[in-house]
């Protein structure tokens, strides 16, 4: 599905918002706790534009590459030179206030997504939303297989191609069990791989039993049918306001747990198919435009989300890295050396952007 600029900008428009939103929670965060704020960054890169307002030590920028955005709080660099007396630095505050500034950022996400999805489920959430993400184990918005088990096609070069089956065959019985649809006869092939197999079939009224040997294919075994469809689920369901309050607080949620997964499944299997950067984000977001608003308005939460979850990983530069040297404050009673605290966030800082490279580069390749 190729994208033309319309979807390009308004993917970028919805990505910078997200970003925006971000470093907003921490701008409000550290300017409600007395902090200077020195510096707003929209993109980073060459300043295309910037604005200081009369009286306000925080100069409003925007830069040329639109992705990234950042706060400059006061006294967060100990390389800085500040009067180390003066009350307005970030590390002259308490340590509530430095971890409620450093949260604010991910907090922000969150409530954003959970505001996104209030508003999407009183308008209508794309089905294909609440059956894959929110509501799987939901029959109303899933395809309801058809019953009886109807062959709609046979694949070429397939078990059940080699053993003769044709397009309008009914399946009744796949290895001496009754099946209805094409999940039971799926259940009943799935470990028959490479094993000669006895199916039941009806064809004109008549009864047949037919010899298949199942072939594996991504872990399972398959005979090769493409079974008629069943009835189709509603395009969009929309909620109550009870529905999507509800909704907002547990979405974000399950978000999360999926994301958690997918990145506990990639160290285990030592992949990064499921990274994504820039790139694939515009993709997915353009992708979402052509399908309408709400599918758009349903990504941007998925990626608030990942932007809130991602920067709360206990890694260096992120949030979450920042929030493990002030956990080891608290508990501790003690604070780190500023300058180690600042070397560890630099090298995060540099491995981080050779990641953003590498998987950029990665999918420019993959788009198409």
């Amino acid at each position: 599905m190729s994208l033309g600029p319309v979807e390009i900008l308004f993917a970028i428009l919805g990505i910078s918002i997200l970003v925006i939103v971000h470093e907003s929670g921490h701008y409000f965060a550290a300017r409600a706790f007395g902090m200077r704020v020195t510096r707003y960054s929209i993109g980073f890169g060459p300043t295309l534009f910037k604005y200081q307002p009369k009286g306000s030590p925080t100069t409003f920028q925007v830069a040329a590459i639109p992705f990234l955005a950042y706060v400059q709080i006061a006294g967060m660099n100990p390389h800085e030179e500040n009067d180390p007396d003066d009350p307005e630095l970030f590390n002259n505050k308490s340590a509530f206030a430095r971890i409620v500034t450093i949260a604010a950022g991910p907090i922000a996400n969150y409530l954003t997504a959970s505001l996104l999805v209030f508003f999407i489920s009183l308008a209508g959430w794309p089905a294909p939303w609440l059956s894959n993400v929110f509501m799987p184990d939901d029959e109303r918005y899933q395809v309801q297989p058809h019953e009886p088990m109807e062959v709609e096609s046979v694949s070429e070069d397939s078990a059940a191609a080699e053993a003769g089956v044709e397009a309008g065959d009914i399946f009744l019985e796949a290895n001496g069990v009754s099946v209805a649809n094409v999940t039971e006869l799926a259940e009943q092939t799935k470990d028959r791989g490479g094993l000669a197999t006895e199916y039941l079939i009806e064809r004109g009224g008549e009864r047949l039993t037919i010899s298949m040997t199942p072939r594996e294919a991504n872990g399972r075994a398959l005979i090769g049918v493409v079974a008629v469809q069943g009835e189709m689920p509603p395009e969009h369901v929309a909620f109550d306001a009870g529905q999507a309050a509800w909704a907002a607080l547990v979405f974000p949620w399950r978000l999360t747990e999926m994301q958690l997964t997918s990145i506990a499944g990639m160290i285990r299997e030592r992949h990064t198919d499921n990274i994504g950067g820039p790139v694939a984000m515009t993709r997915m977001v353009g992708q979402a435009v052509q399908s309408g608003p709400t599918h758009v308005f349903a990504m941007l939460v998925l990626l608030s989300v990942a932007l809130g979850m991602f920067n709360l990983l206990p890694l260096p530069a992120l949030d979450g890295g920042r929030l493990t040297f002030l956990a080891y404050e608290v508990i501790t009673r003690r604070r780190p050396n500023e300058k180690v605290e600042a070397m560890v966030h630099f090298i995060g800082i540099l491995l981080l952007l050779g990641v953003l490279v590498l998987v950029t580069i990665r999918d420019i390749g993959n788009w198409s």
